[in-house]
């Protein structure tokens, strides 16, 4: 206890009590109670159901990078009012009145406006996207990280945006293209392109490339093709990269090995219907397809 209780004179026993539902500390004796209380550390199982146990905290509402004040704002009442209902003295109600004057022009900084709408926008494109929340906190951290720098004068907010969630996902590793990221924040692919290169190069992040096994089942879903010819995509393209046939080329662009693996399997998944799903010319399918056939053909028939 960081406060000891004073004992009364004549209080000879001094045998201290806690109880448990008040949390208070008193002398069974004199009967004198301390200014501090207990901390209760018990379950708070009672009456909960499974799910509201594994939601309930002590702690509050946690603390997150998307949003604006991070999880740590203070509401100031516009009521005159105490905890009691009691009206405030001309004083203390003078004092409020600049509070809240001062937080209301808090929230006009020229930085925070910036978040607001960053934040907006981030939370419309991370569902479209699918992205897990890690690569959203790493979104906002960066988009942070940029604003301190003070280079987003002059450059659209979208923009910036947009090319902080492509580099967040290429650093954690969760497959998302350029043109799924135009596509979700509806702008053109080169202004991500071009706000991608001058973060990168601010930021001093080599984030290394997709490897193109991670878009595999995403466009055999989408072209309807049998697990028989997705593994055997997976097959193609662990040889491709053994013979380093994959290096420097489009990540999407070497998953077009469906359409050599649905042609073997002799299953219907066209070159434009490739082209369509994953962005990629069908010319470039087409010799993607050639090269694989060339180098590595021998390796796959056996």
């Amino acid at each position: 206890m960081i406060t000891k209780i004073v004992h009364q004179k004549g209080c000879k026993l001094k045998s201290i009590i806690t109880d448990e539902y008040t949390g208070e500390i008193a002398c069974s004796n004199c009967g004198v109670v301390s200014s501090e209380r207990t901390v209760s550390t018990a379950s708070e199982t009672i009456g909960m159901s499974p799910a509201e146990y594994q939601t309930n905290s002590r702690v509050g509402g946690k603390i997150s990078l998307k949003m604006i004040d991070m999880g740590l704002s203070t509401i100031i009442e516009s009521k005159n009012k105490d905890s009691t209902g009691k009206l405030l003295s001309s004083e203390n109600r003078r004092m409020f009145y600049r509070l809240r004057m001062w937080d209301r022009n808090s929230r006009s900084v020229n930085s925070i406006k910036s978040f607001q709408k960053a934040f907006t926008l981030l939370d419309g494109i991370s569902p479209k996207l699918g992205l897990p929340e890690s690569v959203v906190e790493h979104t906002a951290y960066l988009f942070r990280k940029i604003a301190a720098k003070r280079i987003l004068a002059g450059r659209s907010t979208t923009d910036t945006l947009c090319a902080t969630v492509y580099i967040a996902c290429r650093l954690t590793n969760t497959p998302r293209t350029l043109q799924d990221i135009a596509d979700a924040g509806n702008i053109k692919k080169k202004n991500v392109q071009r706000v991608y290169r001058f973060l990168a190069k601010e930021l001093d992040v080599n984030p290394q490339s997709y490897n193109p096994i991670e878009f595999v089942t995403r466009l055999a879903k989408a072209v309807n093709i049998s697990e028989k010819t997705e593994r055997l995509a997976f097959k193609i393209l662990s040889i491709a990269q053994k013979s380093n046939i994959s290096t420097s080329k489009n990540p999407m662009a070497m998953a077009a090995a469906i359409h050599l693996a649905a042609v073997m399997n002799k299953e219907k998944a066209s070159q434009l219907k490739i082209s369509e799903v994953s962005g990629i010319s069908a010319v470039t399918i087409r010799d993607r397809t050639k090269e694989i056939k060339k180098i590595i053909g021998g390796e796959i028939n056996g």
